[in-house]
């Protein structure tokens, strides 16, 4: 058994499980009697728009626009990709966003509203409310990625700044809605993912106001003056659970953490190896983190519990970092950096984290692997895996062992996959 081979190859079963290609055609509906409109955002939304047109009716009307990530595109012929910025939002997203809010509005209700909802949606569909210019939200974004907010918090905020998000793509049409919705959140809640464009929003401006302040975040005074008047009562609420307007809308999760997990340890298994599932709702700072799968990886390792060796640690979920350094990376080679110096060279014990779109933060890698030789290499070639730690500099670390992962844009977004192999 190859340690890095095994980790890569559960890593494949995991995007295999949750790619648009295969698991959206079986929850396409019927046409409809009039049109059927597409609107989508996030990382997967040109797989799920290439999807739809591979297995609708020719001779059933079909159009619309999806919004991905630059570089996510593939092409299409009936349905339009828009490529625009993320993590931080730009024109080119809001002015497609604004289209799809006028193109909705048009729909008559014997019309049908496909959308099409992954992760990334959040900054993708970005639809500054009037007075709300998009530099001001890109600098309230940045702020929040920044702080350490976990992604449920930032979406508060992001929904009670936006036109469309929050529900109100639901509130906007007549049509019937459908929307398919692969989840990159933990407890995978559409008003989560997405930011909800088509889910009832139970937060409250009230709670949005409150999230900037725990965060340290100052926002722009646009947002400020919205967000103070929203909690006023002056600015109307983003819509809630029991609004009539829901009725006609099903937002169906079609993609998990949860069932990407579950295959990959199918394929741990059918090598041999023991898997146990950790969950797929990890949260937490990802150095934190780190610590705590290591010392039950030592506990593994020395007294088999609980399980004996050869066991796969197996977890998902989303963690954040707090950046304090310079350095470049993502919360996946943080935790794997942070794991390292956690096990300082604990024998025949490897790592793998990922995340599931193939971008780790903002850099050209998923993430990375951490064999059991990766701090004396380090070592050798004059680096302090410590220092790098605290610089944020997990990508610089695994980039000089050569042992980062790069995939390419997977078009999919379950979020992040982790696997210790205790050998």
């Amino acid at each position: 058994m190859d340690p890095r081979e095994l980790l890569l190859g559960s890593f494949r079963a995991a995007l295999a499980a949750a790619d648009p290609l295969a698991i959206l055609p079986p929850h396409l509906p019927k046409p409809p009697k009039g049109r059927t409109l597409v609107a989508g955002a996030g990382k997967a939304a040109g797989a799920m728009a290439l999807a739809v047109e591979r297995h609708w009716p020719a001779e059933a009307p079909l159009e619309g626009v999806v919004i991905t990530r630059y570089g996510h595109g593939l092409p299409t012929r009936r349905i339009r990709v828009v490529e625009a910025g993320h993590p931080v939002p730009d024109e080119q997203g809001e002015a497609a966003a604004r289209g799809i809010l006028a193109a909705a509005r048009e729909l008559a209700a014997d019309d049908l509203l496909l959308v099409l909802v992954s992760g990334g949606g959040s900054s993708l569909l970005a639809l500054p409310l009037p007075g709300i210019p998009m530099a001001d939200l890109k600098a309230v974004t940045r702020a929040l990625l920044a702080s350490g907010a976990p992604i449920q918090d930032m979406n508060t905020v992001r929904k009670h700044l936006s036109a469309i998000q929050g529900g109100r793509l639901a509130l906007a049409t007549r049509a019937r809605i459908l929307a398919l919705v692969i989840s990159d959140v933990t407890g995978d809640d559409p008003t989560h993912i997405a930011s909800g464009p088509c889910a009832p929003d139970p937060s409250t401006y009230g709670e949005a106001i409150a999230i900037l302040r725990r965060f340290g975040v100052t926002p722009p005074a646009s947002v400020a003056a919205h967000l103070e008047a929203g909690a006023k009562g002056t600015q109307p609420e983003t819509p809630k659970p029991g609004d009539p307007a829901f009725s006609r809308v099903e937002n169906r999760v079609v993609a998990t953490a949860h069932a990407s997990l579950a295959a990959a340890a199918g394929v741990v298994e059918g090598q041999g190896v023991r898997a146990l599932l950790l969950g797929d709702t990890v949260t937490g700072e990802a150095a934190e983190v780190a610590k705590v799968y290591a010392a039950l990886a030592r506990e593994v390792r020395r007294h088999g519990q609980p399980a004996k060796p050869p066991v796969a640690l197996i977890s998902g979920g989303e963690t954040t970092v707090t950046l304090r350094g310079k350095g470049r990376g993502g919360r996946c080679t943080e935790f794997l950096l942070s794991l390292a110096v956690a096990l300082a060279g604990e024998e025949r014990t490897w790592a793998l984290a990922c995340d599931t779109d193939g971008i780790d933060g903002s850099e050209d890698n998923a993430g990375a692997i951490l064999a059991p030789d990766a701090l004396a290499r380090a070592a050798a070639l004059g680096l302090d895996a410590g220092a790098m730690l605290a610089d944020n500099d997990g990508y610089g670390f695994f980039s000089a062992l050569g042992d980062l992962v790069v995939t390419g844009p997977t078009r999919t977004n379950v979020n992040d996959y982790r696997a210790i192999l205790v050998a």
